[in-house]
């Protein structure tokens, strides 16, 4: 199971990732959206919306670059394992804590608001519930870290998202004794990635970087 878990499956997220994103977006183009309700409630909308998306992104690119980035940049620039680690562990604390105020907010608004919860579907909620135990069990792997502040078990998830992103077997080898709880968070965000395509996550890849740059728009209102 753990060869399975962190060396086979992680390539079948990722091709589902890709070539399913990539299918959909052919085939259903019209479904690619991340299907706002901002018309009901959206003052908690948009702050449930702010708050998950600065925690998110934020996690995301710490991820991405704590983990991919290669030891040897670290060793060179004089930035130990042990300051690493804690530099991880400050800034995902406080992005997640901003991210779990959010997407409890989104949550909320989603199963209680009953004009909401008749336009929602099984993915919609399915998708906030996932993401809510994805950040639930990385904010409880922060309460783990902070008992071996050396950096070392760190090294451990770097080397294996490394040997992962360059197609190295042995990759599963470095998490066989970690905590139960880094298992499962990588695991399910795995699965996440596996699901992504099926999802109104696809809008992520569609983030509308050039509304920002638009002119406005002229808008009258309805005589009356």
């Amino acid at each position: 199971m753990n060869f399975f878990l962190f060396q086979i499956f992680p390539y079948i997220a990722i091709a589902v990732l890709l070539l399913g994103s990539l299918l959909r977006f052919d085939r259903d183009p019209y479904s690619w959206r991340s299907k706002s309700s901002q018309l009901l409630r959206r003052k908690q909308l948009i702050v449930g919306s702010v708050l998950f998306h600065l925690g998110i992104i934020t996690i995301l690119f710490g991820h991405i670059v704590g983990l991919l980035t290669p030891i040897a940049i670290f060793d060179a620039l004089g930035i130990t394992h042990s300051a690493k680690q804690i530099l991880a562990i400050a800034a995902g604390g406080i992005a997640g804590v901003f991210c779990f105020i959010g997407i409890i907010m989104l949550l909320h608004r989603r199963l209680f608001d009953p004009r909401i919860r008749a336009t929602s579907s099984f993915a919609d909620i399915a998708v906030l519930v996932l993401l809510l135990a994805q950040l639930s069990l990385g904010m409880y792997s922060i309460v783990i870290s902070l008992q071996h502040l050396d950096g070392y078990e760190m090294v451990k998830f770097m080397n294996w998202a490394q040997h992962i992103a360059t197609f190295r077997s042995g990759a599963h080898e470095f998490l066989a004794d970690v905590d139960i709880v880094f298992k499962l968070h990588i695991a399910l965000g795995l699965f996440i990635m596996f699901i992504w395509p099926f999802t109104r996550l696809v809008h992520v890849f569609s983030a509308p970087v050039g509304f920002v740059f638009r002119p406005y728009q002229i808008v009258r209102k309805r005589e009356t």
